[in-house]
């Protein structure tokens, strides 16, 4: 694509990792698939998705180690069975809602319900 490649990472994040920030606990879930290293962060009842999962879509896999099946594989293993009444924050606003469930998105996201469920 004609960009720089960037600097190594400072920090591995480790899947279950607990970060913390001051009195916050971050909780580390790896979610390849848009990327293999992709990770969603849950705080306090709100999942930061990034490029994993958007309010009524899922993120892109056409860029050079991205996947959809393994998309679809890490939110159906590694989101689904948080609990209905997470908050779903990703990293783009795509849609009408800003923001989302968990709940909202498994019974409205085309995604989950017509290749996951």
């Amino acid at each position: 694509m004609g960009f720089e490649p960037p600097d190594p990472a400072d920090l591995r994040l480790k899947d279950g990792e607990i970060l913390t920030a001051g009195d916050l606990s971050i909780k580390v879930i790896h979610t390849p698939g848009h990327t293999p290293g992709s990770v969603c962060f849950l705080l306090d009842g709100n999942l930061f998705t990034g490029d994993t999962l958007f309010v009524g879509a899922v993120g892109r896999t056409d860029l050079r180690g991205g996947s959809f099946d393994t998309l679809l594989n890490s939110i159906k293993t590694r989101l689904l069975s948080l609990p209905g009444d997470t908050v779903i924050l990703p990293g783009h606003d795509y849609g009408e809602r800003p923001t989302s469930t968990m709940k909202r998105e498994i019974e409205e996201n085309p995604y989950i319900t017509d290749f996951i469920l």
